[in-house]
C-alpha cells in the first residue's frame, strides 16, 4: 500500500507514528524492489522508502534488458554467486509472475587475431563459472547462425542461455508481490537525515518520521552519499558511468538472432548489439566516467559512433531508421565487485556498487543479502504460500509485451489503441494509472505500457495520452493536497 501524508500525521490512521519496520529498503530500484520482496517473504515487515514519484526513477531506468547468465562475471566475486543465482530464480518464477523471458542465446565475437585468441580463456572462464554448456564456433558456423553478421567475423563464443527480458516490469511485479504480502511502499519521501539508538533507527524524511529495525541502503547512484549521511562513512564511492544507447526501428530486429558482444576489456563488456524483447534492435552502451549522478543526457558525437559501430558489425543497419536514442547512468565504485556490506552494530546493510548486472542479479542479491542478515541471528516467520500480485489487466499483460506474443489489443474490449507505434490500448494505460504502483508522471507511465516509445516518439499520441493520465495525476495532487 502507499502511504500518505495524513497517515504520518494523524497517528489514527494506522497508528504509523508508532509503527516499527523490521525492514527499511532506501532506494526502489530494481535491486531494491528484490530486496523488499524477498525480505517481505520471509516474513519481515518492509517499508520502501523512494524518494522519486515513481520506482526505477534511477539506474534502473535505462539499461540493455539482458538477463545475464554470469559466463563473463569475475571468479569467486559476490557479482557471479548473485547473478548466477538471479537467474536461476528469475527462470523459476517468471512464468508465475507473468513475466517474459527469451533465450536467444548470446556469440561473443572476434573481429581480429587478437580476440580470437582471447576466446579460448573466455571459454575457460565461463567453464570455471559452471556456465559448462559456453563453446567455441567457427566464422562458418556463425556465419549460419548470425547471416547478417559482417563478413571479418572470425568466430565466437556461443552462450546457449543468455536471454532478453522487459527490465520494467520484472521489478514491478516483485514490487507488487512484496505490497500484496504486507510491504508497504513511500514515493515522493526522501531521507534526509537519521538517529540510531542501537536498536531502532528514526528516520527523518520529506513525508514524516520513519522507524526501523534495519536499514538496507539500495540507493544506487546516490548509495556512499547516504551511508555518509546516516552513518558519517562509506568504504565505496560512486563515479557514475554514462552508457548511451541507439535503438533501431523494429525492422532491424531481424538483422540478429541472438545477442552479439564484443570481447570484454578490463573496464567494460562493450558495445552490444542485440534485439529487445519489444522488437527492437539496440545498440550499447558506451562508458563514459562522469561527476554528475543526475545527467543522463546523450551527446551527436558518441550517438553517431554508437551507428557507425552497429553497421560496422551489421551493414545491413545502414538502410533501418533510429528510433530512439538513450542514455542510463551505472554506480560504478573503485572496486570491480558488487559493495555488499553489513554493520551489525549499524543495523545497516549497503548494497552498492550494483553496475550493469544488477538486471540479472537483483534476485540473487535479495537472496545473498537476506542470507548475511539472517547469519547474525535475525529471523521472522517465513511465508510459506505468498499471495501473487492481484490479475490486473496491466499485470496481466507483462507476459504480453514480448513482440511475439499476444498483445492487449488483440483481446476483447480492449478500447481504443491509443499508442498506433507501440500498440497499446486505453485499458492498459487506465490500468497503469490506478493500483498500489500507479503511475504518479509521465516518465513512469512510460515505463509501465510503453506508450510514445515508438517509431514516432509521442509525436502523434503525446497529447491524447497527457489528456487521459492529467486527470488522475491532478486527482492524486488534490488528495495529497487535502491530506496535507
Amino acid at each position: 500500500m502507499t502511504i500518505s501524508q495524513q497517515q504520518f500525521d494523524n497517528p489514527k490512521q494506522g497508528e504509523l507514528a508508532s509503527d516499527v519496520f523490521d525492514i527499511a529498503v532506501i532506494g526502489a530500484g530494481v535491486v531494491g524492489c528484490a530486496v523488499a520482496r524477498r525480505f517481505t517473504l520471509e516474513g519481515a515487515k518492509v517499508a520502501i522508502i523512494e524518494k522519486a514519484s515513481d520506482i526505477l526513477d534511477g539506474a534502473s531506468k535505462a539499461n540493455s534488458a539482458i538477463l545475464h547468465t554470469g559466463f563473463d562475471a569475475p571468479i569467486n566475486s559476490i557479482e557471479l554467486a548473485c547473478v548466477k543465482d538471479g537467474y536461476l530464480e528469475y527462470t523459476k518464477i517468471h512464468k508465475q509472475l507473468g513475466l517474459p523471458l527469451e533465450k536467444i542465446g548470446a556469440y561473443v565475437v572476434a573481429w581480429n587475431e587478437d580476440e580470437l585468441a582471447a576466446l579460448d580463456d573466455i571459454k575457460a572462464k565461463a567453464h570455471q563459472n559452471g556456465i559448462k554448456n559456453a563453446r567455441i564456433i567457427s566464422a562458418k558456423l556463425l556465419a549460419q547462425k548470425e547471416p547478417h553478421l559482417a563478413k571479418n567475423a572470425l568466430g565466437a563464443v556461443f552462450i546457449p542461455d543468455e536471454a532478453i527480458i522487459d527490465p520494467w516490469s520484472a521489478p514491478y511485479a516483485y514490487l507488487h508481490q512484496a505490497i500484496e504480502n504486507g510491504a508497504q511502499i513511500f514515493l515522493s519521501c526522501q531521507v534526509i537525515s537519521g538517529d540510531f539508538d542501537k536498536d531502532i533507527w528514526q528516520l527523518k524524511t520529506t513525508l514524516g518520521t520513519i522507524k526501523t529495525r534495519y536499514v538496507i541502503n539500495c540507493a544506487g547512484l546516490y548509495g556512499d552519499r547516504l551511508n555518509k549521511v546516516l552513518l558519517g562513512h562509506s568504504s565505496f564511492n560512486i563515479t557514475p558511468r554514462k552508457g548511451q544507447f541507439v535503438i533501431f526501428d523494429k525492422a532491424a530486429s531481424n538483422l540478429a538472432n541472438s545477442i552479439i558482444l564484443p570481447v570484454p576489456t578490463p573496464r567494460t563488456k562493450g558495445l552490444v548489439v542485440c534485439k529487445t524483447i519489444f522488437g527492437n534492435l539496440l545498440v550499447g552502451p558506451t562508458a563514459e566516467d562522469q561527476s554528475s549522478r543526475s545527467n543522463s543526457s546523450t551527446d551527436e558525437a558518441t550517438l553517431k559512433g554508437l551507428i557507425k559501430a552497429g553497421i560496422a558489425k551489421i551493414p545491413s543497419l545502414k538502410d533501418m531508421p533510429i528510433t530512439a536514442t538513450y542514455a542510463g547512468l551505472r554506480p560504478a565504485t573503485q572496486y570491480k565487485d558488487y559493495q555488499i556490506e553489513i554493520e551489525p552494530k549499524n543495523n545497516w546493510i549497503s548494497v552498492g556498487g550494483i553496475r550493469s548486472t544488477g538486471l540479472s542479479g537483483a534476485l540473487g542479491i535479495a537472496k545473498y543479502v537476506y542470507k548475511k542478515y539472517s547469519s547474525l541471528g535475525q529471523k521472522h516467520d517465513k511465508i510459506n504460500r505468498p499471495k501473487l500480485p492481484k490479475p490486473t489487466p496491466l499485470l496481466a499483460q507483462n507476459s504480453k509485451r514480448a513482440q511475439n506474443s499476444k498483445r492487449d489489443w488483440q483481446e476483447k474490449d480492449h478500447g481504443e489503441i491509443i499508442c498506433h507505434c507501440e500498440m497499446v490500448s486505453k485499458r492498459e494505460i487506465l490500468a497503469a494509472l490506478t493500483g498500489a504502483l500507479k503511475a504518479n508522471s509521465m516518465a513512469g507511465l512510460k515505463r509501465q505500457t510503453r506508450a510514445t516509445m515508438g517509431r514516432c516518439q509521442g509525436f502523434y499520441c503525446s497529447s491524447h495520452v497527457t489528456e487521459i493520465a492529467d486527470s488522475y495525476f491532478n486527482k492524486s495532487k488534490k488528495q495529497k493536497l487535502k491530506n496535507e
